[in-house]
């Protein structure tokens, strides 16, 4: 078979969008042709890639390579298309069988030597994953991490080598099963620690109650982020849905999602002087913050209407 297609996931924003892998062989003089909007990182996996395979004792075919990642008009970044990139071009080049590429997802960044490395926003991937109807194949790491979604079967795998023995059928990946169903114990700062103010914590409690938002105004010294800080204490626990999403929003980060955050309702406290470019952030991974982004200029917008009234 010279055409075969593998399954993944990019990342926009909280979304993960499903990309297919597709990759055909054809005769003429070698190369490597990849398509499909890919950034420096995926562009080099070229090379991951064939170091990869010929580590993990597989054949790089001396044809001429065409990698499509579609939908075309979706940019793809970072290295976790190394994976099902090796997958599909060892199933269309006859070494893997193809049939058995069609009940999973994967996603995973190469390592020269064949190891597989976690890749970041995990969690949000295999969250969308969900109505697919595939399983799900990620570094050991990542693994862990996606594990809080329920309803999708997570394979963990550790080298290139074990993921084809896996699909191969010659010897079968251990399966991540869902944990940390239960909320985590967390002491968040008690608001009975604050005297006096009791206009303003009554004002908490009524925000809190009714799931109502709270703009905080006043010099200095008055108290605001200490009230500030107390708020995610007085609130209802994390139903899971929101539990999944504040955890997706956090693996999108470079440091990824910690399991003890599991449940816990994040609080943030930057620095009053600090922009609307240094709260919204930027950088490298600006594509996955531009909802965001919109949402802070939306809300820029409002408050510069309230200054001038």
């Amino acid at each position: 078979m010279t055409l075969a297609v593998c399954f993944s996931r990019a990342l926009s924003g909280l979304c993960a969008p499903q990309v297919s892998v597709e990759v055909h062989l054809s005769n003429g003089l070698p190369s490597f042709t990849l398509v499909g909007l890919p950034d420096t990182e995926v562009k080099e996996s070229r090379e991951r890639v064939r170091a990869a395979l010929l580590q993990s004792g597989f054949d790089f075919p001396a044809r001429r390579i065409t990698v499509n990642l579609a939908p075309a008009d979706l940019p793809k970044e970072s290295g976790r298309f190394d994976l099902p990139l090796a997958i599909a071009l060892l199933a269309a080049a006859g070494q893997l069988p193809a049939e058995s590429l069609a009940g999973y997802e994967l996603a995973g960044e190469l390592g020269l030597g064949g190891e597989l490395r976690p890749v970041r926003g995990a969690l949000a991937m295999v969250n969308a994953a969900r109505d697919s109807g595939r399983a799900f194949i990620l570094p050991r790491a990542s693994a862990t991490e996606a594990a809080l979604v329920h309803g999708v079967r997570i394979f963990a795998a550790d080298t290139l080598a074990e993921v084809c023995a896996h699909l191969a059928g010659i010897a079968c990946l251990p399966e991540v099963s869902a944990m940390l169903t239960a909320p985590v114990e967390q002491g968040y700062p008690d608001l009975s620690e604050v005297r006096g103010q009791g206009a303003a914590k009554l004002a908490l409690e009524l925000a809190a109650a009714g799931g109502h938002s709270l703009l905080m105004q006043g010099p200095p010294g008055t108290g605001k982020s200490m009230l500030a800080a107390r708020l995610p204490g007085i609130l209802p626990p994390m139903t899971l849905d929101e539990a999944l999403e504040s955890a997706a929003v956090q693996s999108l980060g470079s440091q990824g999602f910690a399991l003890s955050r599991w449940r816990v309702r994040p609080y943030r406290s930057p620095h009053h002087t600090a922009s609307a470019v240094a709260l919204v952030g930027g950088g490298v991974n600006s594509n996955d913050i531009c909802e965001l982004r919109t949402h802070f200029a939306n809300w820029g917008a409002f408050c510069d209407s309230l200054s001038t009234r």
